[in-house]
């Protein structure tokens, strides 16, 4: 998994891995979670990576849009 930059320096996300139609998210708390074009929506998969990719905001879009609609707790 890839280091969040967490350019605003309050982010619960840590690090992130980005797939073909998925992605996985590592929070501060050691949790990893498996988010999905199926469980999330394909709208939602592409701004989640977007904002990985620029290190600011996945959390509080986690946070307020998708919450706990993760398809799988990977630990």
């Amino acid at each position: 998994m890839k280091k969040y930059k967490n350019l605003g320096g309050n982010s619960t996300v840590a690090a992130f891995e980005i797939a073909k139609d998925y992605m996985k998210v590592g929070f501060t708390n050691h949790n990893v979670y498996r988010y999905s074009n199926q469980s999330v929506g394909n709208d939602n998969i592409r701004q989640m990576k977007t904002l990985a990719l620029a290190g600011k905001g996945l959390g509080t879009f986690i946070e307020t849009k998708v919450k706990d609609k993760f398809d799988r707790k990977i630990r």
